[in-house]
């Protein structure tokens, strides 16, 4: 497979053009402000399904053989790549399954079967993956949710977007599940721009690739956050690899922090990001003095899914 490069990123794009949306981005006034420099505001949210998700699952699925396309494909998740993979199968006519926690919020399993896709689940995150190996040895096709290149060069789609629309950028946050979208976002990047920095930012409780670098390993966990989109039980060795060649280490936040922002987000941008979203405005709360009055901020809002019932549990906890 060839190496994960802003040539892999620029094919990806030409393979998925015409399957996804080019989403908006724009400066936020009140943001600006609040944190004294540019700040501006990628609404990966608007994407279909809710998030980025679809611009991996697309690549990733249009790279396989017409065999393997029609083994049909199973893949894992207790979010928003399972909306994303169900959404690439319905458009592209592959026969979807999903493998889910049992835990997985009903928004995101009306929405999965919404797109078309089949739903099995599984006790934990923890079983995940050896169920879908399972799946996969009886002939269907596996599709990794974020640890595969050509997943990251699809997401990587997002990051060539953010050039075009600020060519003077100097800094972007980018949130961390298991780094595809890290590894995607910071490879095209660094390609058009390399001196623009980077941010990775996790919740604490989500936060496999920072205690990996701490380790000097790669490590599993057991997620916690409330910020389930972010839910990986461990990072891709691409994501370590390149988050280990960046200025400073991920930025960790409390999932009240990220939910802080998000009603910050709210109230000022009229947009309902998840806190996989808004914990990148809370990050950048925390390093704001780094930022001078001339530089170009991006906040990646990589996605929208989250409900009511989660919002209102979220303001009894923290508000």
């Amino acid at each position: 497979m060839a190496p994960l490069d802003i040539a892999a990123i620029r094919q990806a794009r030409i393979r998925i053009a015409r399957y996804v949306r080019r989403t908006p981005l724009e400066r936020s006034t009140t943001l600006s402000r609040l944190l004294g420099t540019n700040i501006y505001l990628k609404y990966e949210l608007f994407q279909t399904s809710g998030s980025f998700k679809p611009r991996g699952a697309f690549n990733t699925m249009l790279a396989l053989s017409d065999a393997e396309r029609a083994a049909g494909v199973v893949g894992v998740s207790g979010g928003n790549f399972a909306q994303g993979m169900a959404y690439a199968g319905q458009v592209l006519g592959v026969d979807t399954l999903v493998l889910m926690p049992e835990t997985t919020p009903g928004n995101y399993i009306a929405a999965t079967r919404g797109y078309g896709a089949a739903i099995e689940f599984e006790p934990s995150i923890d079983t995940l993956f050896a169920a879908a190996e399972r799946k996969a040895a009886q002939g269907r096709t596996l599709m990794h949710p974020f640890d595969h290149l050509d997943m990251m060069a699809g997401n990587g789609t997002v990051g060539l977007e953010i050039i075009e629309d600020v060519p003077n950028i100097t800094d972007v946050f980018v949130s961390v599940g298991g780094g595809g979208l890290l590894s995607g976002v910071l490879t095209a990047v660094k390609g058009l721009r390399p001196d623009a920095r980077v941010w990775a930012v996790e919740t604490a409780g989500a936060d496999v690739l920072a205690r990996s670098i701490a380790a000097g390993e790669q490590i599993r966990m057991t997620p916690i956050s409330r910020a389930k989109t972010l839910g990986s039980p461990y990072a891709a060795a691409t994501a370590i690899e390149l988050a280990n060649q960046l200025a400073a280490p991920p930025i960790v936040v409390s999932d009240r922090e990220a939910y802080f922002a998000m009603r910050t987000i709210i109230e000022r941008a009229k947009v309902v990001p998840e806190l996989a979203a808004s914990c990148t405005l809370a990050a950048a709360e925390t390093v704001a003095d780094r930022f001078g009055p001339d530089d170009h901020v991006v906040l990646l809002l990589c996605g929208g899914n989250v409900s009511p019932a989660d919002i209102a549990a979220m303001e009894n906890e923290f508000g």
